[in-house]
Protein backbone atom coordinates (compact mmCIF):
# COMPACT_ATOMS: atom_id res chain seq x y z
CA UNK A 1 0.00 0.00 0.00
CA UNK A 2 1.58 3.28 -1.12
CA UNK A 3 0.99 6.06 1.37
CA UNK A 4 1.60 9.78 1.24
CA UNK A 5 2.86 11.48 4.40
CA UNK A 6 1.83 15.08 5.01
CA UNK A 7 1.25 17.60 7.75
CA UNK A 8 -1.80 17.28 9.97
CA UNK A 9 -4.12 20.28 10.08
CA UNK A 10 -7.12 21.11 12.24
CA UNK A 11 -9.43 20.23 9.35
CA UNK A 12 -8.10 16.63 9.60
CA UNK A 13 -9.26 16.27 13.21
CA UNK A 14 -12.37 14.16 12.51
CA UNK A 15 -10.31 11.52 10.69
CA UNK A 16 -7.59 11.65 13.35
CA UNK A 17 -10.15 11.30 16.13
CA UNK A 18 -11.81 8.35 14.40
CA UNK A 19 -8.50 6.48 14.16
CA UNK A 20 -7.69 7.39 17.77
CA UNK A 21 -11.09 5.97 18.83
CA UNK A 22 -10.27 2.70 17.03
CA UNK A 23 -7.03 2.53 19.03
CA UNK A 24 -8.84 3.20 22.29
CA UNK A 25 -11.35 0.44 21.48
CA UNK A 26 -8.56 -2.17 21.27
CA UNK A 27 -7.66 -1.64 24.93
CA UNK A 28 -4.00 -2.02 23.92
CA UNK A 29 -3.11 1.41 22.54
CA UNK A 30 -3.64 3.94 25.32
CA UNK A 31 -4.76 4.41 28.90
CA UNK A 32 -7.31 6.92 27.61
CA UNK A 33 -10.93 5.83 27.42
CA UNK A 34 -12.28 8.79 25.42
CA UNK A 35 -10.88 11.01 22.74
CA UNK A 36 -10.39 14.63 23.73
CA UNK A 37 -11.76 17.53 21.75
CA UNK A 38 -9.56 19.29 19.24
CA UNK A 39 -8.58 22.10 21.62
CA UNK A 40 -7.36 19.72 24.33
CA UNK A 41 -5.52 17.49 21.86
CA UNK A 42 -4.00 20.50 20.09
CA UNK A 43 -2.79 21.96 23.39
CA UNK A 44 -1.05 18.76 24.44
CA UNK A 45 0.89 18.10 21.21
CA UNK A 46 3.79 19.92 19.58
CA UNK A 47 2.77 22.02 16.60
CA UNK A 48 5.79 21.09 14.50
CA UNK A 49 5.54 17.29 14.56
CA UNK A 50 2.08 16.20 13.47
CA UNK A 51 1.88 13.88 10.50
CA UNK A 52 -0.81 12.06 8.53
CA UNK A 53 -0.62 9.07 6.24
CA UNK A 54 -3.04 9.07 3.32
CA UNK A 55 -3.82 6.36 0.81
CA UNK A 56 -5.82 7.45 -2.20
CA UNK A 57 -6.63 10.68 -0.34
CA UNK A 58 -8.03 8.92 2.74
CA UNK A 59 -6.38 9.40 6.14
CA UNK A 60 -5.20 5.96 7.31
CA UNK A 61 -2.85 6.92 10.13
CA UNK A 62 -1.33 9.70 12.17
CA UNK A 63 1.68 10.38 14.34
CA UNK A 64 2.43 13.26 16.68
CA UNK A 65 4.73 14.34 19.49
CA UNK A 66 3.89 15.72 22.91
CA UNK A 67 6.08 17.27 25.57
CA UNK A 68 7.19 14.83 28.24
CA UNK A 69 8.55 17.40 30.68
CA UNK A 70 8.01 21.15 30.77
CA UNK A 71 11.41 22.28 32.07
CA UNK A 72 13.47 24.08 29.44
CA UNK A 73 16.38 21.66 29.91
CA UNK A 74 14.15 18.86 28.60
CA UNK A 75 12.82 20.73 25.58
CA UNK A 76 14.37 18.15 23.27
CA UNK A 77 12.50 15.23 24.81
CA UNK A 78 9.10 14.29 23.39
CA UNK A 79 6.53 11.53 23.65
CA UNK A 80 5.52 9.59 20.55
CA UNK A 81 1.99 8.69 19.43
CA UNK A 82 1.45 6.57 16.32
CA UNK A 83 -2.01 5.31 15.32
CA UNK A 84 -3.06 3.39 12.21
CA UNK A 85 -6.64 2.78 11.07
CA UNK A 86 -7.79 -0.80 11.62
CA UNK A 87 -8.32 -1.19 7.86
CA UNK A 88 -4.68 -0.28 7.15
CA UNK A 89 -2.80 -2.17 9.88
CA UNK A 90 -0.06 -4.57 8.87
CA UNK A 91 0.65 -2.75 5.61
CA UNK A 92 3.71 -0.66 6.57
CA UNK A 93 1.82 2.55 7.40
CA UNK A 94 3.09 2.62 10.99
CA UNK A 95 6.75 2.27 10.07
CA UNK A 96 6.42 4.89 7.32
CA UNK A 97 4.80 7.31 9.77
CA UNK A 98 7.29 6.66 12.57
CA UNK A 99 10.31 7.08 10.29
CA UNK A 100 8.88 10.36 8.98
CA UNK A 101 8.14 11.50 12.55
CA UNK A 102 11.74 10.78 13.56
CA UNK A 103 13.02 12.90 10.67
CA UNK A 104 10.58 15.68 11.51
CA UNK A 105 11.54 15.55 15.19
CA UNK A 106 15.23 15.94 14.40
CA UNK A 107 14.49 18.96 12.19
CA UNK A 108 12.65 20.40 15.22
CA UNK A 109 15.66 19.84 17.51
CA UNK A 110 14.30 16.85 19.44
CA UNK A 111 17.09 14.61 20.75
CA UNK A 112 15.11 11.95 22.62
CA UNK A 113 11.83 10.31 21.67
CA UNK A 114 9.93 8.31 24.29
CA UNK A 115 7.19 5.77 23.73
CA UNK A 116 5.01 4.26 26.44
CA UNK A 117 3.51 0.97 25.24
CA UNK A 118 1.43 -1.72 26.92
CA UNK A 119 3.53 -4.94 26.97
CA UNK A 120 0.84 -6.91 25.15
CA UNK A 121 0.92 -4.46 22.23
CA UNK A 122 3.66 -6.52 20.59
CA UNK A 123 3.14 -4.95 17.16
CA UNK A 124 3.88 -1.49 18.58
CA UNK A 125 6.95 -2.69 20.48
CA UNK A 126 8.30 -4.34 17.31
CA UNK A 127 7.50 -1.22 15.26
CA UNK A 128 9.44 1.01 17.63
CA UNK A 129 12.37 -1.41 17.83
CA UNK A 130 12.55 -1.46 14.02
CA UNK A 131 12.95 2.32 14.07
CA UNK A 132 15.81 2.37 16.58
CA UNK A 133 13.95 2.52 19.90
CA UNK A 134 15.25 0.48 22.82
CA UNK A 135 13.45 -0.69 25.93
CA UNK A 136 14.49 1.36 28.95
CA UNK A 137 12.33 -0.58 31.39
CA UNK A 138 8.85 -1.54 32.45
CA UNK A 139 6.88 0.81 34.67
CA UNK A 140 4.70 -1.48 36.73
CA UNK A 141 1.13 -0.60 37.63
CA UNK A 142 1.55 2.85 36.11
CA UNK A 143 -2.13 3.51 35.60
CA UNK A 144 -5.56 1.94 35.64
CA UNK A 145 -7.60 1.20 32.55
CA UNK A 146 -11.18 0.20 33.26
CA UNK A 147 -10.25 -0.53 36.87
CA UNK A 148 -7.28 -2.78 35.99
CA UNK A 149 -3.69 -1.78 36.79
CA UNK A 150 -1.56 -1.64 33.63
CA UNK A 151 2.18 -1.95 33.15
CA UNK A 152 3.86 0.19 30.51
CA UNK A 153 7.04 -0.53 28.55
CA UNK A 154 9.12 2.64 28.34
CA UNK A 155 11.09 2.85 25.10
CA UNK A 156 13.34 5.60 23.83
CA UNK A 157 15.29 6.60 20.76
CA UNK A 158 18.24 8.96 21.00
CA UNK A 159 18.97 11.02 17.90
CA UNK A 160 22.25 10.41 16.15
CA UNK A 161 22.27 13.99 14.80
CA UNK A 162 20.69 16.21 17.48
CA UNK A 163 22.15 16.79 20.95
CA UNK A 164 25.53 15.23 20.35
Amino acid sequence: MQSHIGQMKECDWEAVRSIYEEGIATGKATIETETPGWEEWDGSHLNSCRLLARVEGKVVGWAALSLVLTRCAYSGVAGVSVYVAASARGQGIGVTLLRALIEESERAGIWTLQARIFPENVASVVLHESCGFRTVGVRERLGKLNGVWRDVVLMERRSKVVGL
